[in-house]
């Protein structure tokens, strides 16, 4: 810890930009693991009960195990599901308005963490800059006895920038990249499930039981 800080100290003010980067990208990188786990849901499962309920025309028990679920898929459908007793372009309409509400917030945030890696990469590239001109300026005015001095800390300090800004800037991509699969993933299997369930309901229409979905409004 302690030769970290020391080279924390020797890479200048610059150091704590690049710093306060680092938080904000270990910041998003939680929040959106933490959002999109709860998120997931196994959309097979899911997508077996969902016939099960609504060849057997139970569209009620449908509606109420998606509110369980507590998922972003689980709201689309349930949106539509509540107006299967409406014509099918009604019925995907509710799905299509639900999914304007769910897929920002899935996808929210995550593209930051590119940003925040190229301004930790700047960041860190800028202290070596600054860190160089401070080196040469003081060896241009500085004694003979000091110049190896003058320069060696200046050049510590470009290394010590250069160093920490690359660190944060992999993190910052390696957690874009795993979040940004992810939340692919889960918006794919939102386009996929809300396909199959507007199918089942079109060709399933005749069986389903209305009194169950007023039970369930």
């Amino acid at each position: 810890m302690s030769t970290l800080m020391k080279h924390f100290n020797e890479g200048g003010w610059m150091m704590w930009l690049i710093l306060f980067w680092q938080f904000v990208t270990i910041a998003i990188i939680i929040e959106r693991a933490i959002y999109l786990y709860r998120s997931s849901i196994n959309k097979d499962v899911f997508l077996a009960t969902m016939q099960k309920c609504i060849l057997a025309g139970d569209i009620g028990r449908a509606i109420k195990l998606c509110s369980a679920a507590q998922a972003p898929l689980a709201r689309i459908v349930k949106a539509g599901l509540m107006k299967v007793n409406r014509p099918d372009a009604e019925v995907q309409a509710a799905m299509d308005e639900a999914a304007l509400r769910e897929l920002p917030k899935i996808e929210h945030r995550t593209p930051y963490l590119a940003l925040l890696a190229n301004l930790s990469m700047l960041s860190g590239l800028l202290g070596t800059v600054i860190g160089l001109i401070i080196a040469f300026e003081g060896v241009s005015g500085a004694d003979a006895s000091t110049k190896a001095t003058l320069l060696a800390r200046g050049i510590s300090e470009a290394m010590n920038c250069t160093a920490f800004g690359l660190i944060v800037a992999l993190i910052g991509l390696i957690g874009f990249a795993l979040l940004n699969g992810k939340t692919q993933g889960v918006v794919d299997d939102i386009n996929e499930a809300t396909v199959q369930v507007m199918n089942l309901v079109v060709n399933n229409r005749s069986k389903v039981n209305m009194s169950t979905l007023q039970a369930a409004a």
